[in-house]
C-alpha cells in the first residue's frame, strides 16, 4: 500500500492529489474526495483497507435508493470509489462496477432508465430474467467488432423494451410491439429522431441477430421530428482564438479535430500505426459504420505528433518493464495476433495516464485517454476566447469541411475526408458558407 499522510486530513489531500495526476481536473478530484470521504463515514470503526467488495456494493446501492439521488451521481460516487481501491489503496476488491451500474442502478425518481413507470420493474429484473439472451446479445455484437459504446447503448434500448412489455411473453413479440415502443418513444418520451433511430437499430439487430426471426413489418411508427438545424460553425479567426487558450496534449487533439476533420474517437482512437509522416496522411481506422478512410495529416501539427509519440515511447517502455498486458485490441484479433498488444505500431498516440481493466477481458491494459478530457478542454477554451457560440469538439470538424469548401475544394473531396457514405450529408456545409452558392449581395448593400 502507498504511504499516506499522518492524519485524516493529509490522507484525503493525498488521494486528491493522486487523482489529478491521473488526468482528472480538478473539480472531478473534488467529487472523488467528497464521494469517498462519504463511504468512509458510513461505517464506523471499519478502516477502509478492511472494508469489502459488499461494503463498497451496499453503498452503492443505498445512494441509488435515495431520493433526489441521479444516475449521474450514482456513477460518479462507483468511479470514485474504484480509483480510491485500485489507484490510489492498490487494494483489489474485484469489483465489476460497470456491471453493477448496468444491472442494479435504481432511482426512486421513476425515470425509464432505471424502474419503469407503467411496470415498476427493474432493471436488475430484466437482465436477471433475459440474462441468457443478453449473454448471446454481448456475443453477437463483439463477433461483428461493435465498439464497447455502441454495446452499451443497444443493451439499454434492449433491457428498456423488454420492459415496456414485460407482461406479455418474449415468443409473442412481432411488429406490433416495435411499432408500439417506437411510438411511445416518439409520443410519450418526446426523444429526437437520432435516438428513436439508435433504439429502431438495436431492436432489429436483437430481433435478427439473437431471436433468429423476422420481426414482420413496422414501417407506419410514428416518427420523432427531426429539426432542420444547421451545424455550428467557427471562422478562422475563432479557430485561432480557440486554440490560443488550449495547450499540451488538448490542443494537438484539437488541432487534429480541426486539421484532418477527425471525429473525437477517430482522434482518440488514434495508433501509432495510423499516421504517416512521408504522406502526410492519417489512416482513419474503424471510423463510424465501421469505414476505414485516409485524411491530412496537417503540416503544422506534424512536429508535435512526432514530440508526442516520443512520450509515448517512453510510456510503452514502461508498460514493457512492468509486465503489463498492453493496449486494448478487438478480442477476435487478440486470438490470431496475442502478441500484438505489445507491439509498438499498436499503441495509442493518445495513452491515458493510468492502466485500466478492460472491460471484455478484464485484463488491465493501457487505454486510450478519456473523451471528457478534450470536451472539457474545448468548452473551456471557448469561454475564455469569448466566443459566443455553442462549441464542442464535433464544432472542429464541421469548422474543417466549411472552410475546405470556402477555399475552393470541391465537395467530393470533402466528402472523402469527412468518410460521409453520401454527398448530400457533406452538402449541407454549402449552407453556412460565406457566399452560399454563387456570390449574392444583398440589395441593402447596392
Amino acid at each position: 500500500m502507498k504511504e499516506k499522510g499522518s492524519n485524516a486530513k493529509n490522507f484525503w489531500q493525498d488521494f486528491r492529489k493522486a487523482a489529478i495526476e491521473s488526468g482528472v481536473n480538478d473539480t472531478v478530484a473534488e467529487w472523488y474526495v467528497n464521494w469517498s470521504q462519504r463511504f468512509a463515514k458510513s461505517i464506523k470503526g471499519t478502516p477502509l483497507p478492511s472494508r469489502s467488495k459488499e461494503d463498497v456494493m451496499d453503498f452503492l446501492h443505498s445512494l441509488s435508493l435515495e431520493g433526489g439521488m441521479d444516475e449521474l451521481q450514482v456513477k460518479q460516487a462507483a468511479t470514485a470509489l474504484e480509483f480510491l481501491y485500485r489507484d490510489f489503496l492498490n487494494i483489489d476488491l474485484g469489483m465489476d462496477l460497470d456491471r453493477y451500474l448496468r444491472d442494479e442502478g435504481s432511482s426512486k425518481k421513476n425515470t425509464e432508465s432505471f424502474i419503469f413507470k407503467d411496470t415498476a420493474i427493474s432493471q436488475l429484473e430484466i437482465v436477471s430474467r433475459y440474462k441468457d439472451l443478453f449473454d448471446r446479445f454481448r456475443s453477437e455484437l463483439r463477433i461483428l467488432h461493435y465498439s464497447p459504446r455502441t454495446e452499451r447503448f443497444y443493451e439499454m434500448w434492449i433491457r428498456r423494451f423488454l420492459a415496456f412489455h414485460n407482461k406479455r411473453p418474449i415468443d409473442d413479440f412481432g411488429a406490433s410491439e416495435i411499432k408500439a415502443y417506437l411510438d411511445y418513444l416518439a409520443q410519450t418520451r418526446n426523444v429526437a429522431a437520432s435516438t428513436q433511430n439508435q433504439a429502431l437499430n438495436a431492436i432489429v439487430f436483437f430481433y435478427d441477430k439473437v431471436m433468429n426471426v423476422d420481426p414482420g413489418e413496422f414501417d407506419d411508427f410514428i416518427r420523432a421530428k427531426r429539426p432542420a438545424r444547421l451545424p455550428e460553425v467557427l471562422t478562422r479567426n475563432e479557430v485561432k482564438r480557440l486554440f490560443k487558450e488550449m495547450n499540451g496534449v488538448n490542443l494537438l487533439m484539437a488541432g487534429l479535430l480541426y486539421g484532418a476533420g477527425l471525429r473525437l474517437m477517430e482522434c482518440l482512437r488514434l495508433r501509432v500505426k495510423d499516421v504517416n509522416f512521408e504522406t502526410h496522411q492519417i489512416l482513419v481506422r474503424d471510423g463510424k459504420g465501421q469505414k476505414d478512410r485516409v485524411t491530412i495529416l496537417p503540416q503544422k501539427y506534424a512536429p508535435l505528433v512526432r514530440e508526442q509519440l516520443i512520450y509515448v515511447k517512453t510510456v510503452y517502455e514502461k508498460d514493457l518493464e512492468a509486465g503489463t498486458e498492453g493496449v486494448s485490441l478487438w478480442p477476435s484479433f487478440e486470438r490470431k495476433a496475442p502478441h500484438a498488444a505489445k507491439e509498438w505500431i499498436w499503441q495509442y498516440v493518445f495513452p491515458s495516464a493510468q492502466l485500466s481493466v478492460d472491460a471484455r477481458t478484464k485484463k488491465v491494459k493501457r487505454h486510450h485517454l478519456h473523451p471528457s478530457n478534450l470536451q472539457k478542454a474545448v468548452k473551456a477554451a471557448a469561454q475564455k476566447a469569448d466566443i459566443s457560440k455553442r462549441v464542442t469538439c464535433h464544432t472542429l470538424r464541421h469548422s474543417f469541411a466549411t472552410h475546405l469548401l470556402e477555399s475552393g475544394y470541391d465537395i467530393r473531396t470533402v466528402q472523402e475526408l469527412l468518410g460521409h457514405a453520401d454527398v448530400s450529408t457533406t452538402m449541407i456545409y454549402t449552407h453556412v458558407l460565406n457566399k452560399p452558392g454563387v456570390a449574392v449581395k444583398s440589395p441593402a448593400d447596392f
